[in-house]
């Protein structure tokens, strides 16, 4: 009998072959571990009174394709993945308008989370007819959000690991076929819950005073002049949504008007004689229903000493021209003298303010332009906008395009002296004189350091109203900083009601595996066998001999019963 020490040596000499096998078990596995991780954003899920708009599903697990896959080919179960300057959108709408069946559709953006963008390298597509990046993807931002898409629609931004996927992914496609369970390639997988609808959602607006100064033994109230600006967004990806334009540019001249004004009330020799009220309203793509909601609230003698209000829409993005939108006709005495302000100043400055009249209809649910929501009470108002006409619903409201890249700073500063200097000018009087209080050189000079810091933290802030808690940090950031500027800074909360649904899920991690092909399997399990074959027969032949594994292989000697 064998001693202990080399019985012990025997059985672990004979784990040796499994821990072998262990090992290239283990390494399959991780041959199957994801290529990349990618971070994707979904398309917007909602409906308006019922009806269903967006992509309506969360969840992914189907291989990879791209724009060359072969005529007639089944794309239920592939995600076709497209990058924007090779956007075929005749192809998109025709998958979507006649219900093709598709895995999933996965468009990659240049850039699109960046402050430098797309300014450095130029905006032209060159692999693609149709035009700019800009045009491209606002026209099919426009298409998404109004269509009803049963499979995952998700954005992701270019990057090295993502286009060498692609680039693995095409040289398949161009062979004819596309990746299957037998044939291989790359398998996209997003492991999402079922998207919900979000309950409860609220919108805050935020509201703050300068007051005026008053005369000794003067018991009347003085007027009040209103400055308000939308700080939500709306877009095709709600966590791309930043809107640096729409309405970045509106919040941004709010706050430094804000400070401007700060400066002239805190001595009692520059106070004017106006109260100034500074308005940060919610819910501006769902009809300005926070505009509605906010002017509710409001003592009705607040809205009776309102000489009229200027509210400011996407300023930040025209070149020699504003536009003055009204609903009051251009006859009416107050918007004449509004206008003539604002044009004077203009003029001054080196630019031209058109003036833009649109009767409203108090019937239609529909409120193009925040000031209609002040003329529907009666109070005079209008909108300042570098837009010549009113976008429809739920478009250019700070979507995909609306990014840092296609700001102009310049612009955003120009309009902020003009808006306070066309109110410096009715507050201290200064009808047709050609003085600057806000000059460049002055102490009271627009501040172009605060103008572009404020404007990359709104660049890189998604702000659509029913994922906005009461107390998330951006609203409480403007609340501190107009407490900075103003007094008696109040936050209103309200419901978010109306026929706006939305569901949750909208960012999630995209993992990319690359999958063999059933051959590849085929020829592994081949190997495995053989693997375990020879194993067994090593055993066999080290712990009973030679003879028995034969034995083994032997055909058995027949048994003859013998009968009587």
């Amino acid at each position: 009998m064998a001693p202990p020490k080399a019985r012990e040596r025997q059985v672990l000499e004979s784990f040796y072959p499994v821990l072998a096998l262990v090992f290239i078990l283990v390494a399959c596995v991780e041959f199957c571990d994801a290529a990349t991780v990618v971070d994707v954003y979904r398309l917007i899920q909602y409906d308006i009174s019922g009806v269903p708009f967006g992509s309506r599903a969360a969840t992914l697990n189907h291989h990879a394709g791209s724009l060359h896959f072969p005529s007639g080919a089944d794309l239920s179960r592939t995600v076709i993945i497209t990058p924007l300057c090779e956007l075929n959108i005749t192809f998109v709408k025709e998958c979507i308008s006649q219900k093709k069946r598709l895995g999933g559709l996965l468009f990659l953006v240049p850039k699109i989370l960046g402050l430098d963008g797309l300014k450095n390298e130029g905006t032209r597509c060159p692999n693609n007819g149709e035009g700019m990046i800009k045009d491209l993807l606002a026209q099919l931002e426009r298409f998404l959000i109004h269509e009803n898409i049963p499979y995952p629609v998700y954005f992701a931004s270019e990057g090295d690991d993502i286009d060498a996927v692609l680039a693995d992914v095409k040289r398949n496609d161009a062979t004819g076929q596309l990746a299957t369970a037998t044939t291989g390639g790359y398998k996209l997988v997003v492991s999402a819950p079922e998207p919900r609808k979000l309950v409860s959602s609220t919108i805050t607006n935020i509201q703050g005073w300068l007051p005026g100064l008053k005369s000794d033994g003067d018991a009347s109230q003085l007027p009040t002049i209103a400055i308000v600006a939308s700080y939500d967004t709306f877009g095709a990806a709600p966590d791309l949504s930043v809107g640096s334009d729409s309405n970045g540019s509106g919040i941004v001249a709010l706050l430094e008007i804000a400070r401007l004004f700060s400066l002239l009330y805190s001595n009692p020799k520059t106070r004017g004689r106006y109260n100034l009220l500074f308005g940060l309203t919610s819910g501006g793509p769902y009809n300005y229903n926070g505009t509605h909601k906010w002017l509710q609230s409001l003592d009705h003698r607040i809205h009776e000493s309102i000489d009229y209000a200027i509210c400011l829409n996407s300023i930040g993005s025209w070149d020699d021209k504003l536009w003055l939108h009204v609903s009051k006709p251009p006859e009416n005495a107050y918007i004449k003298k509004i206008f003539e302000d604002f044009s004077n100043v203009a003029e001054d400055l080196g630019f031209k303010v058109d003036l833009k009249h649109k009767k409203i209809n108090i019937s239609n649910p529909r409120v193009a332009w925040e000031h209609e929501q002040f003329s529907r009470l009666r109070v005079t108002a209008a909108t300042l906008s570098g837009l010549s006409t009113a976008p429809e619903l739920l478009e250019r409201t700070g979507g995909l395009v609306d990014n840092r890249s296609f700001l102009n700073e310049s612009a955003v500063a120009k309009s902020i002296k003009l808006v306070a200097e066309s109110l410096a000018r009715h507050i201290y009087r200064y009808d047709g004189k050609n003085i600057q209080v806000f000059a460049d050189d002055s102490s009271l000079a627009v501040n172009p350091t605060y103008i572009r810091s404020w404007l990359d933290l709104l660049s890189r802030t998604p702000r659509v109203a029913p994922f906005l808690s009461k107390d998330d940090p951006f609203i409480l950031a403007l609340k501190k900083e107009l407490e900075v500027h103003t007094s008696d800074v109040s936050l209103q909360h309200e419901l978010f009601d109306g026929m706006f649904t939305f569901y949750d899920s909208t960012a999630a991690k995209l993992h990319i595996y690359q999958v063999a092909s059933v051959t590849f399997d085929l020829l592994l399990l081949l190997a495995l066998g053989s693997y375990l074959v020879l194993l067994f027969c090593f055993l066999v032949i080290t712990t009973r001999g030679l003879d028995d594994l034969i034995g083994l292989f032997r055909r058995p000697p027949s048994r003859k019963v013998k009968t009587a």
